[in-house]
């Protein structure tokens, strides 16, 4: 590697200097190095400060050129190069090189900027080493607006190589890894993995492997898994069915779902359909998985042409969930789904109407939610009677309309 590098220093300094970055920081890899000795080799081979911040697991580490471990309280300057540990997470390496508040980019000169405890003690300070870039980032002409500067070749590979290695390290030290990792929680929700895997999966993610948790269903994203807090109101409960169909199953534009939920481990959950599985202790949360997907099927898009909840727990559902498995998505739907669709084609009003009187106590409550008059409504009904060819004002009929809508869900493809 070293020959090689001499050779490609020759031919293009950069190409050069790349390798040698990638080299150290594999060295520092294979022995295990900590996080400071990372964030050290970073400062050292970029000739400014480098800081490491993640938030989510407290792990706050600045470095000097020199070497010197100083951390500071300063907010980093979003004019410096920096790079970001994983797609979803807060993370961040910095290299503090021009902008306000910039370390002393360019101070180091000579060939022997070598961190404390050189010679190979990746701990301490890793592999003796030397200041590669120590260019300071160009500044604004006069009169114009700084902008972003982009990193050097070498910075960048310095970035990138230092913050693959921190993330090997915040994984193997940090108690757990980030809550959305998607590889532990399918091994989580994955009934034929062996249980002491699975156990292992649940640490990682923070878990505690006696507490209940729940699994979540999102239509477009991944599995997610969250310790359940069964205290109404807080914690990870996520509004009940209920509150949600009240607040869109109306003809108004929809509620932003996202902005209802409260904040959970790892990436928000996108606004869109959600189901919810029931809380299990955490060897059984594949059956809680499968109950989440199953949950899904009962949500609904929370518009017009299809009211509803958007958010479904499955330990609502009762016994209304044994229609999932008469009804299967894709296939032909039932006489009154159709009678459904096609009076819905006719009366663009009716999805929502429809979904009022079956999700309220009583046609004034239905009116309300709405927003339509008493005597509006009266009229819809009357005609939706008409289209649907049974009537939807007895308890029987509403009962009827209730499945109907329901199976209409269940059919989707």
């Amino acid at each position: 590697m070293k020959e090689l590098a001499g050779r490609l220093t020759a031919l293009d300094p950069d190409a050069g200097a790349a390798v040698r970055v990638i080299a150290y920081f594999d060295r520092l890899a294979e022995s295990r190095a900590g996080l400071e000795a990372l964030v050290r080799g970073a400062a050292v081979l970029a000739g400014c400060p480098a800081r490491l911040v993640d938030p989510e697991r407290r792990v706050h580490v600045r470095v000097e050129t020199d070497g010197t471990r100083r951390d500071t309280g300063t907010p980093p300057d979003p004019a410096w190069p920096a790079v970001r540990l994983g797609p979803d997470g807060t993370g961040m390496l910095w290299l503090e090189r021009g902008g306000d508040g910039a370390g002393p980019a360019g101070s180091v000169s000579g060939p022997a900027g070598v961190a404390p405890g050189g010679g190979g003690d990746a701990e301490h300070g890793g592999p003796a080493v030397t200041v590669l870039d120590s260019r300071p980032a160009p500044a604004a002409a006069p009169g114009q607006v700084p902008v972003q500067p982009i990193p050097s070749v070498v910075d960048a590979v310095i970035l990138e190589r230092a913050a693959g290695a921190v993330r090997l390290v915040l994984d193997r030290t940090r108690g757990r890894a980030p809550a959305h990792d998607p590889a532990l929680v399918e091994t989580l929700l994955d009934a034929t993995a062996p249980e002491p895997a699975r156990l292992h999966a649940a640490r990682r993610l923070g878990l505690d492997p006696t507490a209940p948790a729940r699994a979540l269903a999102p239509l477009n994203g991944r599995p997610r898994v969250i310790p359940d807090a069964p205290e109404a109101g807080s914690g990870n409960r996520l509004p009940p069915s209920a509150s949600l169909q009240e607040t869109e199953g109306t003809d108004r534009a929809p509620a932003n779902v996202s902005a209802d939920r409260p904040e959970l481990p790892g990436p928000p959950l996108t606004a869109g359909r959600l189901g919810v599985g029931s809380a299990v202790p955490v060897l059984e949360l594949p059956r809680s998985w499968a109950e989440a997907r199953t949950a899904l099927r009962f949500t609904a898009e929370g518009t017009p042409w299809d009211p509803g909840p958007r958010a479904v727990y499955a330990d609502e559902l009762g016994g209304v969930s044994l229609l999932a498995d008469l009804v299967l998505p894709g296939s032909e739907p039932p006489p009154d789904v159709r009678a459904l669709e096609t009076a819905a084609a006719s009366a663009p009003w009716l999805p929502v109407t429809l979904h009022a009187i079956t999700y309220t106590s009583s046609l004034r409550a239905a009116a309300a939610e709405i927003n339509v008059h008493h005597s509006t409504l009266q009229e819809r009904l009357a005609h939706a009677e008409h289209l649907l060819g049974w009537p939807i004002r007895t308890p029987q009929g509403r009962l009827r309309l209730h499945l109907a809508l329901t199976m209409r869900r269940l059919a989707r493809p």
